[in-house]
């Protein structure tokens, strides 16, 4: 990854409170594993961002790298790596991830 793809993660991780990289839009997501992250964000009402790693390859290899995490999508709450469809379907499940976006929107 180059130190110009790093910054601008850095920079869209602090631009943004809730961030998903993912295939597709979250009016259109690309996949079954990013669908499913926009439709538990939406359950949960909470305002978030996504980025379309389809229209940016820098992007979509570079997030992989910064988060050593080798799939898409990939959720981000006040600039943490949260993990993956699988990681936000446990969270939500649990009760955790309502916290995790609250404390984010609070700060």
């Amino acid at each position: 990854m180059t130190p110009e793809v790093k910054q601008r993660i850095d920079n869209l991780l602090k631009e943004n409170k809730i961030l998903v990289f993912m295939k597709g839009t979250k009016l259109m997501p690309q996949c079954g594993f990013s669908n499913n992250v926009v439709q538990i964000l939406n359950t949960l009402g909470v305002p978030f961002e996504t980025l379309d790693v389809l229209e940016d390859y820098e992007i979509r290899q570079g997030i992989k790298e910064y988060s050593n995490w080798p799939t898409i999508p990939q959720i981000y709450i006040n600039g943490e790596f949260v993990g993956g469809s699988d990681i936000a379907i446990e969270l939500y499940q649990s009760g955790e991830l309502q916290q995790m976006v609250e404390v984010a929107l609070a700060s």
